[in-house]
């Protein structure tokens, strides 16, 4: 009787709530949890569809567009990973979203092909991704760290020309490397530091967004914001699926598989990092499958409506580690949110109105976190000679093709355009010197660490 009295005593309610995926916070508290969940990965998300529409060439009226069904279909996606379909979704608090990932390669193909091209490719790969985490437990070994971290160090080096384009105010522009744009988006970066460094809780993780609303702020003030997209945009509207159609390329399909399979890592990655952080346990089989499942079933549907692949935010990921919540519910109110936000174009336009400069303030910071985070992957293996072969021969091939592109104009057919991106040939020298190379860690003993953090985080709790 005694020991009944104090079990819960040992174990705080409130704690044990948290740590339970399927738990119910009330609504005062999950409605805030929730819509910060949204404001951490706002900015995220949005982006994407921001720079990809300067290179097909989009009107405001279609970037507003961009806007709306990446939002849209954010919030589909989040309530498919959270709420489930059969074996679909890890029904997890995971949020879900368009991913910097895909750009090194979606670039180069939007330029060359159209984002028909990008969207038909991005269909195709997202069913070969539910097949990828329906087989997940046998071809896992494949994706050794030091093949992941390769490949998302060069999405961040590759994005960095992108972010500084930008902060110059945007390649064509008439101001390009203004005094003015440079200065906006030294304020934007700045801001955006400080608020990172010296800002507690919420505040912390959403300085991206914080940055961006400051730049915003201060570009309204300039005079630099013309409102007329706003203006011209409707309060409501459905997103129209299939708006610019769908087209059929073998080099599109061969580089957009090939970068979700890496990203398709990161979303295991992100959800141990959930369970581990936030639940004191391991991820079960059927969580890892049906998440990476998810994430293919919720590219398909991008690609139909018209928007780039969704993947995990490991943003989010950190405020469930920050807030010890890992109630699904929050996170699925946080997707309702998205879908509302997504049928009411006039945001959309607000976020079009934003200037380059801006935006390039931040990407300086968002791309550069991307290669941090590769090198923080890397890390995780053992820098032998092994591991450092690997990384020379990738490294060389993913930063020099770029930069000699007269040896992709030299290849034939379409080919070039694979090397042109150098991430493609990247990623696959790395995976074939990993599959070949003597001396390969056991996938089993790369699992090891996972379990020691599993252990130390339920002896914490």
């Amino acid at each position: 009787m005694t020991d009944a009295d104090q079990a819960p005593q040992q174990t705080p309610p409130s704690r044990t709530v948290n740590q339970n995926p399927d738990a119910m916070p009330p609504l005062g508290k999950a409605i805030p949890l929730g819509i910060q969940h949204i404001m951490a990965m706002f900015a995220g998300n949005v982006t994407p569809p921001i720079i990809i529409a300067g290179v097909i060439g989009a009107t405001t009226g279609e970037q507003i567009f961009l806007i709306q069904v990446a939002l849209f279909v954010a919030g589909i996606a989040t309530l498919i990973q959270t709420i489930g379909m059969g074996p679909i979704g890890a029904r997890l608090p995971i949020v879900q979203g368009t991913s910097f990932g895909f750009l090194p390669v979606a670039l180069p193909l939007a330029g060359t092909f159209g984002l028909a091209a990008v969207l038909g490719a991005s269909l195709v790969a997202g069913f070969l991704q539910v097949g990828l985490g329906a087989y997940l437990k046998k071809i896992r070994h494949w994706f050794s760290p030091v093949v992941t971290g390769i490949v998302v160090l060069l999405i961040g080096i590759t994005l960095m020309p992108v972010g500084l384009n930008y902060a110059a105010g945007g390649v064509g522009a008439d101001d390009f490397a203004s005094p003015t744009n440079l200065g906006l988006a030294l304020f934007v970066l700045v801001v955006t530091i400080v608020v990172h460094q010296f800002g507690r809780g919420f505040l912390k993780a959403a300085s991206i967004l914080v940055g961006l609303a400051s730049g915003y702020l201060l570009a309204i003030v300039l005079g630099m914001v013309d409102f007329t997209s706003v203006g011209n945009a409707a309060w409501f509207a459905f997103p129209k699926p299939l708006q610019y159609g769908l087209e059929f390329h073998l080099t599109a399909i061969i580089g957009m598989t090939l970068i979700m399979f890496v990203v398709g890592l990161e979303t295991i990655g992100n959800i141990s990092a959930i369970t581990i952080g936030g639940a004191g346990r391991q991820a079960k089989d059927r969580e890892l499958s049906g998440g990476v499942m998810a994430d293919g079933v919720a590219t398909s549907f991008a690609a139909i409506f018209n928007t780039l692949p969704n993947t995990a935010y490991a943003q989010n990921v950190g405020l469930i580690t920050l807030t010890g919540v890992v109630s699904r519910h929050v996170v699925t109110i946080g997707g309702i949110l998205l879908i509302c936000m997504g049928l009411f174009p006039k945001l959309g336009g607000l976020v079009a109105a934003m200037p380059h400069a801006v935006l390039g303030g931040a990407g300086v910071v968002m791309f550069g976190m991307i290669a941090s985070a590769g090198l923080k992957i890397i890390q995780q293996c053992e820098l032998n000679q092994r591991a450092m072969l690997i990384i020379a021969v990738s490294m060389s091939l993913g930063i020099g093709l770029p930069a000699v592109e007269a040896i992709a104009e030299t290849m034939p057919g379409q080919a070039g355009l694979l090397l042109k991106s150098g991430l493609v040939p990247a990623a696959l020298a790395a995976l074939l010197l990993d599959a070949v190379l003597p001396g390969k860690p056991r996938h089993q003993a790369a699992e090891e660490p996972v379990a020691t953090k599993s252990e130390d985080a339920q002896t914490n709790a």
